[in-house]
């Protein structure tokens, strides 16, 4: 068994904290050995992309350390207790299995009396054969038509990653005429979150998928409420028209309010559960059960190089040493994610969730305060649209934010133009190129108005083309990263009591049950 243990009581540590030695990037990325740096300080990733590190604050002698605090934190011996059923989830004592969804890394892992991997298998199977019928026109409306449209109800992990999948590949598929079915998503409990969905689609011709592991959250089954009366006053049954990914013991389960469900557990947290039923139902129906696996093979390769206990051939874990030296050495407090993929526009969001949900903790997996800062503050956009709102501040602002770019070199649609001798994606991918070495090295000018300091750290990951097996493996290797971040830190990174609270509040205001300020916040909105 792997020993946890703070992260400042580690020797490795302690040695890279009295290190007074700052890497200078600005120095480091100059002339020629600032290219073969550029050049050599990578790792292979999976589906043929490519971590690059060039751009951050380190050296030889550092990386050297962070191994060595790799090692002694028992980052591959802890990420191998995780896939192999150990009780990692300390405060829901819980198993963390997130990764059985997309291959099996060790042994079985028997919970409850059942074979875990067989189960989330065996999911994904039902979901295939439902999606099948479902395309093939055997499964219809109850005029015997198809259905053309599926619409995602949920909210948090049940909303945010699938959302950002389906938009990553949406492109992708109408190029390569894979897309079955057009999906939208409902997850706010704004009224008018569901209404502008609901007027925009074809409610006879629309399948739904109510996504709640205890069929209680009160967002999601409130929407529901609302596509129920939409159904119905469109003269149809509300049954026929929507499926459940619930847990097995909960009131969705054997409800004859569905044409069916498929189950989910509590071994997986729902910010990283894209890659089950939660995101396989409505992936599988809008692109084919095929193309689910595919992103399914990307994140299992990702995982299976997560295993490298060599962190410098080990992307996430090295992603994941040097976040932690940036953010508790360097005090770096945020870090932003920047693609440089219109397709990945919601993947900073559920990068978001995935890191500050998992991570935005101040006690340790045993309850007691860390005297250390733990996770960063996670924002982004895609490039370039970033370059023109909040890059200022990246630029020249009294604050250093860390800043993960990713970039492709092929677009989606295979489709271009030439204006003023090159293309479209030329111009995104110079851009991205540009911003790396403005970040780094700044630029003099007696001006102090146009002077750049530089000395920005950042990392790209650089693959051919944002394909199913592209996305999974990013997917992936952001889920590892926040793990083994979470383990340096020595937290439990798959629990989330922090997004309790208001919930108990909201719920006490609709119950009259309020006093002080909350009675006169209540009041504000004549509840």
């Amino acid at each position: 068994m792997a020993a946890w243990k703070n992260l400042d009581t580690l020797e490795a540590w302690k040695k890279i904290a009295a290190d007074e030695k700052r890497v200078n990037i600005k120095e480091a990325l100059t002339g020629e050995a600032g290219a073969e740096r550029m050049k050599s300080y990578k790792v292979p990733m999976a589906a043929g992309m490519t971590y690059y590190y060039g751009a951050k604050a380190v050296d030889d002698e550092l990386l050297e350390k962070l191994c060595a605090l790799a090692k002694e934190a028992e980052l591959t011996e802890k990420y191998k207790e995780l896939y192999e059923g150990a009780v990692i989830n300390t405060g829901e004592k819980r198993l963390v299995l997130h990764q059985l969804t997309r291959g099996q890394l060790g042994a079985d892992v028997i919970a409850d009396g059942v074979n875990k991997r067989e189960f989330y298998v065996r999911q994904q199977e039902r979901i295939a054969e439902f999606a099948k019928k479902v395309h093939a026109g055997e499964i219809t409306n109850a005029a015997g038509e198809k259905f053309t449209t599926v619409v995602q109800i949920g909210i948090g992990g049940s909303d945010l990653g699938p959302r950002a999948l389906y938009m990553a590949l949406e492109n992708w598929a109408k190029s390569n005429h894979t897309l079955k079915m057009n999906a939208r998503f409902i997850s706010n409990v704004d009224p008018d979150d569901a209404l502008q969905v609901l007027s925009e689609i074809d409610v006879a011709h629309s399948i739904f998928v109510l996504v709640s592991k205890s069929g209680t959250t009160l967002e999601t089954l409130t929407n529901e409420s609302f596509v129920k009366d939409a159904i119905e006053k469109a003269g149809l049954n509300p049954s026929d028209h929507m499926i459940a990914v619930t847990s097995e013991t909960s009131p969705l389960a054997k409800n004859s309010g569905y044409l069916a469900a498929f189950f989910m557990d509590d071994y997986i947290g729902g910010r990283y559960s894209s890659t089950s039923a939660v995101g396989g139902a409505v992936l599988s129906l809008a692109f084919g059960p095929e193309i689910f696996a595919r992103i399914l093979n990307g994140a299992a390769e990702a995982d299976a190089l997560s295993k490298n206990e060599n962190p410098m051939e080990n992307a996430a874990m090295l992603d994941a040493l040097i976040g932690v030296y940036e953010r508790n050495i360097l005090d770096m407090r945020s870090t932003a994610v920047l693609p440089y993929s219109q397709a990945l526009s919601r993947f900073p969001a559920h990068l978001q969730q995935l890191d500050m949900e998992s991570n935005g903790k101040s006690v340790n997996r045993f309850g007691e305060p860390v005297s250390y800062q733990t996770g960063p503050v996670i924002f982004g956009e895609p490039g370039t649209n970033g370059q023109h709102s909040f890059y200022q501040l990246l630029h020249q602002g009294t604050t250093i934010v860390p800043l993960q770019f990713v970039g492709f070199v092929e677009n989606q649609f295979d489709q271009d133009v030439v204006i003023e001798g090159s293309t479209s994606q030329k111009k995104l991918a110079a851009n991205v190129a540009a911003q790396i070495v403005a970040f780094a090295c700044g630029k003099d000018d007696e001006n102090r108005n146009k002077y750049f300091e530089g000395g920005r750290p950042s990392s790209i990951i650089i693959g051919r083309k944002l394909t199913p097996e592209a996305l999974g493996a990013l997917l992936a290797h952001f889920e590892n990263k926040v793990m083994f971040q979470g383990f340096l830190w020595n937290l439990n990174s798959f629990d989330q009591e922090g997004v309790q609270l208001g919930k108990l509040l909201a719920k006490r205001v609709l119950a009259h049950n309020t006093d002080g300020a909350l009675k006169v916040l209540s009041d504000l909105f004549e509840i």
